[in-house]
């Protein structure tokens, strides 16, 4: 268990990832800044539990790893690990996928814009051609989710996106309480609550490499379910308001 902290915390959920891990570890501890790793693997049938416990004996104190019982959806990952960090009082955390789609050569970026927000997103649409590393199909599935979220609950950010940088001091754990979904939908679910609760969001480009092994995770029932969180958002942005805010003493 990791001792209280003053640096950051960044949060990698794994499944089937283990030939991503180490280079990924690495690529993060080459930006030569204070960072404490957390992996959170949902028993991955490849074996990436197990590398992910090697590393963590090799990079001990830094590198720490959460082993769920099995595949609970991606947003429950983020929802564990934010607990995590908030338990073990870190001040700050980053979250970012474990395929290298999220490049870590962006991670000081990220702080340096922290500094002055609350929130800062690792933005695919702040620059144009930021997707070519991708296929057709994954572009396209990704800037009809970003149409659909933009229009939809009005907010000028790239919200389906995982790579973030929160800062954990200045918001109260409960503002992710407030937040429902255990899949894909989580990212944009919670940005929108931070964002109807107050909180500054800022945004960094980035430009997004292609996955350098492994499958993708996102299923059709994923989209089923994220576009059934969008209508309920922006029903209950209306209907019920007060369940989206903190609540105050």
């Amino acid at each position: 268990m990791a001792a209280d902290s003053d640096g950051c915390l960044i949060l990698v959920p794994t499944y089937n990832e283990r030939n991503n891990v180490g280079p990924l570890l690495t690529g993060i501890f080459e930006q030569g800044l204070d960072f404490d790793v957390l992996f959170i693997d949902d028993n991955s049938p490849d074996g990436t539990g197990e590398v992910l416990d090697e590393l963590a004996k090799q990079y001990e104190p830094h590198v720490h790893v959460l082993h769920r019982p099995g595949k609970l959806g991606i947003g429950s990952a983020h929802r564990d690990g934010i607990r995590w960090a908030y338990a073990h009082h870190y001040p700050a955390l980053i979250t970012m996928d474990s395929d290298f789609a999220h490049p870590p050569a962006y991670l000081p970026a990220l702080l340096a814009a922290g500094q002055g927000h609350d929130v800062v997103i690792g933005s695919r649409y702040l620059e144009r051609d930021s997707l070519t590393a991708w296929s057709l199909f994954r572009t396209v599935l990704a800037r009809a989710g970003h149409f659909l979220t933009v229009t939809m609950l009005r907010m000028p950010f790239d919200a389906t996106v995982a790579f973030r940088y929160y800062r954990l001091d200045t918001m109260p754990p409960g503002v992710f309480d407030l937040v429902r979904s255990s899949s894909y939908s989580f990212f944009f679910e919670s940005l929108f609550v931070l964002n109807l609760n107050g909180f500054a969001i800022d945004q960094i480009p980035i430009h997004p490499l292609s996955r350098t092994s492994g499958t993708s995770k996102m299923a059709s029932r994923d989209v089923a379910t994220s576009i059934g969180f969008l209508l309920l958002l922006c029903a209950e942005k209306y209907l019920r308001p007060w369940r989206l805010r903190l609540r105050t003493a």
